[in-house]
C-alpha cells in the first residue's frame, strides 16, 4: 500500500460542534468500561465530515484524547485506511471508478473532464470547491461508469451529464443522485428491457444456443424416425417390380425397434459375401437382394426370426449388437423426456413373461450370471424372472426389452447373459474371463 502522509499544513487546533460532542457520548455509551477505543473508526470518521471532508491532525489527537489511547494508536488507523482523506479536498470530493467494468463503459473519457476542469489528483480547483482520486471499485458495476461525490454516487454518467454534474454542484444548485439515465437499480437500461414473454430468452439466440443445437439435433433424429417408420409400414412392391440396388457403402438408417432383428439376420446372410474377393462388383447389391426378399412379416414373426433357437447360433457379433442399439436409441428419442423405464421398454421389445414366486419358493442365484449383481437381481425378480431357465428362454425383443428396462441396451448380449443361463440350467458353468 502506498505510504499516506498528513498534510504539511495543518490548522492550529480542533473542536467537536456540540451536537457532535452529544453523538460522540452516545457512542462511548455503547461499549463496556475500558473498550471505549473500538469507537475510533467512528470518531475518526465523524471529525472528517466536521472538517470539509478531510482529516487534520489536531482532530487525530482529539479523538485519541477522548479515547485515552496513545496518539501513535489512533495515527495508525487514520494513515492505513484510505476512507480517510489526510489533506484537502474542496467541498466536492470526486472519486472516480477505474476497474474494468468503468472503463470499458468510458470511464476514461470522464477522467479526462477531471483533469481538464480540476487538475491532477487530489489537486484542490481554485475555488476551493473540487479535488478528485482515481479508486478503486466502488460496487456499482452494473451502472457504469459512476462516480462518487462525498458520500453520494453517481451512476450511468456520459461526458455531457458529467460536466452538467459538476456545473450544478459549482452553482449550488440541486442535482439528481444515483442513476443519470433514470433506472432503479441494477435494471436494463431504457428500451433494451427483455421480459419473460421475450421470444429470444427461448430461441436459442440470447441464451442457451447450446440447448437448442442439442433440441433441433434430437427433434430432427425422431423426424427421421418416425420417416422411416412411414416408409417400412407402406406395402411391399410387386413380386415383378424392379429393385433399385443401395449404395453399398451407405448404411441403412434405422426403421425402429421392430426391423433391427430383420437387418441384423441379413448382415449374418450377406457376411459369407462381404468376405469375398472385390473383383465381384454385384456381391453388396446380392446382398440387398436377399434382404428385401424376405417376406414383411408381422413385428412379431420378426422377433421370432432371430430367436437363439431358431437362426442364430450363440451370442450376437458386436456389429449386430451396435446395430441394435442404434435401432433402439432412434427409437426412444422419439418419446416423451419424462417416459417411465417401462414406457421406453416396451417401445422397443416385448415384456417376458414373469412368475408370481419363484417355483417351489426357492429363487435361482441369479448373481452367478456373470454380470448380474445384487441390484440387477432384486429389479430381475421385481419382474418375475427368478430362474435361470427363465433367463435362457428370452427371445430378441425380450432381451431388448430387458436392456432397456435396466438402462443398458446391448449389455446383455456383450456379457452372454443367455449362454450363461443355459449353461447353469443343464450344463456346466460358461467359463468366465
Amino acid at each position: 500500500m502506498a505510504v499516506r502522509r498528513l498534510a504539511e499544513r495543518q490548522p492550529e487546533s480542533f473542536a467537536f460542534t456540540p451536537e457532535n460532542e452529544a453523538w460522540v457520548k452516545t457512542q462511548l455509551a455503547k461499549y463496556p468500561p475500558g473498550r471505549q477505543a473500538s469507537a475510533v473508526i467512528a470518531l475518526l470518521w465523524r471529525a472528517q465530515a466536521q472538517n470539509d471532508n478531510w482529516l487534520p491532525k489536531p482532530a487525530i489527537e482529539k479523538v485519541a484524547d477522548m479515547l485515552a489511547i496513545p496518539y501513535i494508536r489512533a495515527l495508525e488507523i487514520a494513515t492505513f485506511y484510505s476512507m480517510f482523506n489526510l489533506e484537502p479536498v474542496g467541498a466536492h470530493f470526486v472519486q472516480l471508478c477505474g476497474t474494468t467494468p468503468c472503463g470499458l463503459r468510458g470511464a476514461e473519457a470522464l477522467k479526462r473532464i477531471c483533469v481538464e476542469r480540476i487538475g491532477g489528483e487530489r489537486h484542490v480547483s481554485a475555488d476551493g470547491k473540487f479535488a478528485w482520486a482515481e479508486v478503486e471499485c466502488l460496487g456499482a458495476c452494473c451502472n457504469a461508469p459512476m462516480v462518487q461525490i462525498n458520500d453520494d454516487y453517481y451512476e450511468d454518467l456520459t461526458p455531457e451529464s458529467f460536466n452538467k454534474l459538476l456545473d450544478d454542484l459549482a452553482a449550488g444548485r440541486p442535482v439528481k443522485k444515483g442513476s443519470q439515465i433514470g433506472r432503479v437499480t441494477s435494471e436494463p437500461e431504457p428500451g433494451r428491457a427483455t421480459t419473460l414473454s421475450d421470444a429470444s430468452l427461448y430461441d436459442g439466440s440470447m441464451l442457451g444456443s447450446w440447448r437448442k443445437r442439442f433440441d433441433e439435433e434430437a427433434a430432427a433424429a425422431a423426424a427421421k424416425a418416425e420417416a422411416d417408420k412411414a416408409a417400412a409400414n407402406q406395402p411391399a412392391p410387386p413380386p415383378g417390380a424392379a429393385k433399385p440396388a443401395p449404395a453399398p457403402t451407405a448404411p441403412v438408417a434405422p426403421k425402429g425397434v421392430a426391423d433391427a432383428p430383420a437387418r441384423i439376420e441379413a448382415d449374418k446372410a450377406a457376411s459369407p459375401v462381404a468376405s469375398s474377393p472385390p473383383q465381384a462388383p454385384m456381391a453388396p447389391a446380392s446382398a440387398a437382394s436377399a434382404s428385401e426378399s424376405l417376406p414383411p412379416a408381422a413385428p412379431a414373426e420378426a422377433k421370432d426370426e432371430i430367436e437363439p433357437s431358431s437362426g442364430l447360433k450363440g451370442p450376437l457379433t458386436a456389429q449386430q449388437v451396435a446395430a441394435e442399439e442404434t435401432a433402439i436409441a432412434a427409437r426412444l428419442v422419439s418419446l416423451p423426456p419424462d417416459a417411465s423405464q417401462e414406457q421406453k421398454a416396451d417401445a422397443v421389445g416385448e415384456r417376458p413373461q414373469g412368475l408370481a414366486a419363484p417355483r417351489g419358493g426357492k429363487a435361482d442365484d441369479l448373481k452367478r450370471i456373470r454380470g448380474i449383481g445384487r441390484i440387477n437381481e432384486g429389479r430381475l425378480n421385481s419382474l418375475g424372472i427368478f430362474h435361470f431357465d427363465q433367463v435362457a428362454s428370452w427371445t430378441r425383443p425380450q432381451v431388448m426389452w430387458v436392456g432397456t428396462y435396466l438402462s443398458f441396451p446391448g449389455r446383455i448380449d456383450r456379457e452372454n447373459w443367455v449362454e450363461q443361463a443355459k449353461a447353469l440350467t443343464g450344463g456346466p458353468e460358461p467359463k468366465t474371463d
